[in-house]
Formats: structure tokens, sequence, C-alpha cells
């Protein structure tokens, strides 16, 4: 090749480079954080130059904090006195009470787990927990009478609720009956952050809030999301890295919430069933599914039910489950055909 065939060769690569650069940016991860529904929030998208310039940014957190504050403060909280759920809560008579759409959506998927699980999973559970002093009260450290856990008793149970969605609505044919969605409710707030963001078009997103998550795409980098289950022990340390595409993953554990009177230890995971604190293994339960919010009630019904009942449910639904359990010679690990096969474990 002459000298001038060189130059000119030398010349057009130089343009396509250049054409091709300048029609693909580079693209950069930011985080964003914060505080929602009593916890933390983090989410880690994947920008373009212009969705990551500084005004881009602090008007994606405002967008993100208002859905938040929506979700939690207007609709779901039982802190808020003035959210839709707490004022279905003082609601004093047995007439349909309008609500939001999304506070039906919720509702509706925890009457399918509390059918599915045979009231393992129950939002009238409050006033159990209130008795055995894991409420919002200061702990008392006590276990109450069998009477009283009776009379408690008469309180609970989600069949006494009921849903529609056409208009939205909920109803209850005791007036005392007391709603808490904490065991799935930000399993929503991550799905609706999450469905927000590809609306806004990030496809690649991480989103956690109070440690359950829904990722999609990858990181900027091109890896996947690198998600670490914690080990049930005070070391704080990393059970497994679980690496998530387009999903959710919830967990729920025994882990150190519980007081011990007269040398028994009572945890803070009340089963609706029995009226009382589960007393199996099971320290932990991770569930992997699409939506975050089934993942988050599921893994509290799976808590509920143990390391054979809840592996055994897990198993009928082919569920993505990973159990840490207790035994006397440590923790062991029981992972579901489907957990395996999405991570290709052996």
């Amino acid at each position: 090749m002459n000298k001038h065939l060189t130059t000119l060769f030398l010349l057009l690569l130089s343009f396509l480079l250049l054409s091709y650069y300048s029609t693909t940016p580079q693209t950069t991860e930011i985080e964003m954080d914060g505080l929602t529904m009593g916890t933390s929030y983090m989410v880690k998208v994947v920008a373009s130059p212009e969705q990551a310039s500084p005004g881009s940014q602090t008007q994606l957190q405002k967008e993100i904090d208002a859905l938040l504050h929506r979700v939690d403060k207007e609709q779901m909280s039982t802190y808020s006195k003035t959210s839709e759920l707490s004022q279905f809560n003082q609601y004093k008579q047995k007439e349909w009470f309008p609500i939001s759409s999304e506070l039906a959506l919720v509702v509706v998927q925890s009457h399918e787990i509390f059918q599915q699980t045979g009231g393992a999973f129950d939002i009238t559970v409050g006033p159990l927990v209130n008795l055995w002093g894991f409420g919002p009260a200061k702990q008392q450290s006590t276990v109450p009478s069998e009477a009283a856990i009776a009379e408690c008793m008469l309180l609970v149970g989600q069949n006494h609720v009921s849903v529609r969605t056409d208009p939205p609505a909920l109803k209850k044919d005791n007036v005392d009956i007391y709603c808490d969605l904490s065991a799935i409710a930000k399993g929503f707030a991550v799905d609706a952050v999450a469905e927000y963001l590809v609306d806004a078009g990030f496809a690649n997103y991480l989103v956690e809030i109070g440690g359950e998550v829904r990722a999609g795409g990858t990181k900027a980098n091109g890896e996947t999301w690198r998600i670490g289950i914690a080990t049930p022990t005070q070391s704080g340390g990393i059970q497994k890295v679980v690496h998530l595409d387009n999903t959710g993953m919830a967990t729920s554990g025994d882990y150190f919430n519980y007081f011990e009177k007269d040398g028994k230890r009572y945890s803070h995971t009340i089963d609706p069933v029995t009226g009382r604190p589960i007393t199996h293994k099971l320290a932990s339960v991770t569930v992997i599914h699409p939506s975050c919010m089934t993942a988050d009630g599921y893994a509290t019904a799976i808590d509920v039910m143990g390391p054979e009942k809840g592996f055994e449910f897990a198993q009928e639904r082919n569920l993505a489950v990973f159990m840490i359990v207790r035994t006397d010679k440590g923790f062991v690990e029981k992972l579901t055909p489907e957990f395996k096969a999405l991570f290709k474990i052996k």
C-alpha cells in the first residue's frame, strides 16, 4: 500500500471510530439513596451522559422519593395516621372503604398467599405481634397468658377482610380488625420503583428497600448485578452471592429479634395459626421471583412454616428458594431445584 493510500485508510478509520464513539456514548452507573418505610433505600441505574447530568439525577431522585412517599405515607403505612391503611384500620363500620388501586393490588396478593399457605401469611397478625412484645411499643419480654392469646386470636384472620378492585375498596366483618402490610409492602414498593425506572428509559437498574431487591439488565461494565445473602450470625458475613437479572429477591429471617425467658427462646416471628412464636430451626429463607412483592410475601410465609413444611410448599409451587437451617453442628443450606437451576448450582 503506497503512502497516499495508507493516509487515506487512516483518515477513513479515524472517521469511522469518531462516528462510532459519537453515536454510542459511554454510560455510567449512578447511585441514589434515602429513607422510606422505616428503613433505607438504594437505587442504582446505568445512565447515559444526559441522564447522568446533575440536573437529571436530582429530578430522578425527586420522582423516586415522591413515588415512595405516596406508597408509604399516603397508602400503606401504619405509622402515618392519614394513610389509606391507617384510615381503614380506624374505620368502625362494615361497609366498603374506598382505597387506591395500588393498595387493593397488595391486599389481593396478600389474600392469595394467605389462602395458599393455610394462613401462615396473614396481614392481620399485628395484635399478636404486639401481645408478644415485638410491636412498635417497647418489648416487655413477657410470655402472655393462654387467655390473652385466645382473646387476641379473635382479632386475627385475613378471612375477616374483603377486597375488590373495581372500584378498589376494603371491607371487614369485625370493626376491630387491624391490618399491617409490613411483610409485603416493601416488595411492592421495590416493584413500583423498578417499573418506574423502566418506563423512564433505564433498562439497567438495581432497587433495594430494607433488604428486598429487584434488578434488571446489567451493570455499566456489562456484569450482572450481584447480591449477597447475609449469614444469620452476629458476624454479619455473606452466606451466598447470587446474580440477579430481571427478577426480584426477598429474605426473611429469625436473626436477632427475640427474647429469652426461663431458658426458652421466643422469636419475633409469630405463627398466625397458633398465635405463638415459631419454634423450628429455619434461620433464614430467600425467595427469588419476578415480582419482589410476591417474593416478599412468600419469604414471610415460608419463614413461618419452617424448613420442612416450607420447603415442601416451595417445591409444590416450583419456587426458587434458599434456606439456612440451624443444626446442632452449625448452619446447613437447603436449596430447591429451581434455585439450583437459576444459579447453575449442582
